[in-house]
């Protein structure tokens, strides 16, 4: 396919490309400068051939997982970066899913006060998702991705075939996020109607692995217009972009709850959409319908863990850190038409509980 370019309120420009075998050729995308790489261990081990591409000081591998997201895997990366002697015309590289992403990028934006940037996911929420729109950070104690920045990549190489080596589950990892994307679809206001939804709704988890270089691929170029089409309007999340957060607000702090372990980010927003879903309906938002057609979607793939059985109190409590937080009054993106969302304000203590399980 072709390029897909952000182009955001301060002018900035990120080129996403996604191309199956891009990651064969990818010193084509290379310019004459110096680039260090990001990437986890478990990457370092499936794809040495692709670490060939750069010198060996010039490689940063760090822990593979979301309890690595932390501040002292930030300062390792920065530190390294410093003592390799990085310029102000060099380039971050990231290679792996959310957390390589996430990380990295914050780095970037960070060193030298900023230096250009390349995202290259290897995970299909990261390909959707994370990798598009410049948001980058790390978890705190008080919550996930209280730290970060709004930095946006030069570049986004998405190549489907890092998808083979994925299992079962890593798919339904981004399925959370993806179903999000098709709930949303229409205040996402771009150009083409693509029904997301009904295209899901179509295909099993099975047929969805078997068909990686067209259906994957036809899902991963619609997840990226939409969020495009939404960064293009709100960078920094002053409006609009705030729709992409239907059921983080919910998701978030399940996470903290389960330290990071055994309950994936997508998992833990399908949970979230389901609960925003729940209070929506609860709420006349929607109707019962619509809320039978959000929740069959989310059984389908099975994508609801039942390890999430962590006291409303506390999910609450860490509720009221999320960013959309306001004097102390808690903000939510909720289902309000079908493929619509939007942002409801100062939601009551009794509603909230009545929506979580």
């Amino acid at each position: 396919m072709g390029k897909i370019e952000i182009i955001s309120n301060d002018k900035s420009t990120s080129e996403i490309i996604i191309k199956t075998g891009l990651a064969d050729k990818i010193s084509d995308y290379f310019e004459d400068k110096k680039y260090f790489l990001v990437t986890n261990t478990t990457l370092a081990k499936l794809y040495p051939s692709f670490l060939k591409n750069f010198k060996n000081n010039r490689i940063i591998i760090i822990k593979d997982g979301e309890k690595y997201k932390n501040e002292k895997t930030f300062n390792y990366i920065i530190n390294h970066l410093l003592k390799e002697k990085i310029e102000r015309k060099d380039c971050v590289v990231a290679l792996g899913g959310g957390v390589v992403g996430d990380l990295a990028g914050y780095c970037a934006s960070s060193v030298l006060r900023g230096v250009e940037l390349i995202q290259i996911p290897t995970t299909l929420l990261a390909m959707c998702d994370s990798s598009i729109g410049g948001k980058t950070g790390y978890n705190t104690k008080y919550g996930k991705n209280l730290a970060g920045s709004f930095y946006l990549a030069k570049k986004v190489l998405i190549d489907p075939l890092f998808l083979k080596t994925l299992n079962n589950y890593e798919y339904k990892c981004a399925l959370g996020e993806i179903v999000k994307y098709a709930l949303i679809e229409k205040s996402c206001k771009c150009d083409e109607f693509y029904n997301l939804f009904e295209i899901l709704e179509r295909y099993s988890l099975f047929e969805l692995r078997e068909n990686i270089e067209k259906t994957i691929e036809k899902i991963i170029e619609i997840c990226a217009k939409l969020k495009v089409s939404v960064v293009n309007k709100d960078k920094l999340e002053g409006g609009l972009r705030k729709i992409l957060n239907l059921g983080h607000t919910f998701a978030h702090p399940i996470e903290t709850l389960s330290n990071y372990k055994k309950i994936s980010h997508g998992e833990a927003v399908s949970f979230g959409i389901k609960c925003a879903s729940k209070l929506s309906y609860n709420l006349g938002k929607i109707d019962e319908q619509y809320y039978s057609k959000i929740c069959n979607l989310l059984d389908k793939f099975n994508l609801i863990n039942d390890k999430i059985n962590f006291k409303k109190e506390k999910i609450i409590e860490l509720m009221k850190h999320d960013k959309k937080t306001l004097d102390g009054k808690i903000n939510i993106i909720m289902p309000s038409s079908p493929l619509e969302a939007e942002l409801f304000e100062n939601i009551d203590l009794p509603s909230l509980e009545a929506c979580l399980p």
